[in-house]
């Protein structure tokens, strides 16, 4: 655990915050930091990928590595900053520069290969994460391995690295609602909504899987919304996925219903619903 000097913090955090209210000035900051010990230089890097806009993240780390090239911690700052920026070609390439260089360890290639699959190379990500020992066992690591082995339609692996992957995390409800997504497309819907609840107990706030689960219901025929945490605006917008999940199964008239107790149900105008309803009643006259 670091412990850098007070009044170096005090420094630090000063030109990080002024940095932040003037949209950062890039030279300033640079030259701020010249000669600041490392430890309080490894602070200011931490902040750059946790606030602001990602896309400054990217440009202080590139000024940084101009400066002091080959330094593996820059470049994985880079890296993690395109990602967030969603520059996913460009952070392919900056992890596949981390993983060339000496210092890079497993979870770099693991880093690099989430960056693979965002950039839809699904099939280098799982050469990267082969090459991988079996005793790296991370919650990221087998996140990804599930996602391949979905995209492989490789259902008893995806079941096996799913499951290994929420024994790995305090935090699992977007990996069970990633699992419950990939039951869904199996038409295993009581599975399906099995973890979609799962994931809403870890996670009240994860609408995502809310929404998941009132397909999974709908599949199956079951057009009530379960007894949810949620707001005005998320149930109307629950009962417009409900309704369009009935008209897909062929229940045109319950999904009509559903459709107009969603207009009445949002606050505001709700256009979407209106829309879907609209087309509906058009089409059975036509």
């Amino acid at each position: 655990m670091r412990h850098p000097i007070v009044v170096s913090l005090c420094v630090t955090a000063a030109v990080a915050l002024s940095a932040c209210e003037k949209g950062i000035d890039k030279e300033a900051v640079d030259r701020k930091f010249q000669g600041v010990n490392v430890v309080d230089e490894t602070n200011l890097n931490e902040v750059m990928l946790t606030v602001g806009d990602p896309n400054e993240a990217v440009a202080y780390f590139k000024r940084a590595l101009e400066q002091d090239p080959g330094r593996i911690d820059l470049m994985r700052g880079q890296a993690l900053s395109l990602v967030k920026a969603k520059r996913a070609s460009e952070a392919k390439i900056a992890w596949a520069a981390v993983v060339d260089h000496k210092d890079s360890n497993n979870g770099d290639r693991v880093n690099l290969a989430d960056a693979m699959i965002r950039a839809n190379d699904w099939t280098g990500a799982q050469t990267v994460l082969n090459a991988i020992p079996p005793t790296h066992e991370t919650f990221k690591r087998y996140r990804l391995e599930a996602m391949i082995a979905d995209s492989n339609k490789d259902w008893k692996k995806a079941d096996s690295f799913y499951e290994t992957a929420v024994g790995l995390t305090t935090t699992p409800a977007s990996v069970l609602n990633n699992w419950g997504y990939s039951k869904l497309t199996r038409g295993a819907h009581a599975d399906a909504e099995r973890l979609f609840l799962d994931a809403i107990r870890q996670d009240r706030t994860l609408f995502t899987a809310k929404n998941n689960l009132v397909l999974a219901r709908g599949a199956q025929g079951n057009y009530t919304l379960p007894v949810l945490p949620m707001t005005q605006v998320e149930r109307a917008e629950l009962l417009h996925t409900m309704g369009l999940a009935a008209v897909k199964r062929g229940d045109v008239e319950i999904g009509k219903g559903l459709l107009r107790d969603a207009i009445e149900t949002h606050p505001q105008h709700f256009d979407a619903a209106a829309r879907s309803l609209r087309a509906l009643e058009n089409n059975a006259s036509g």
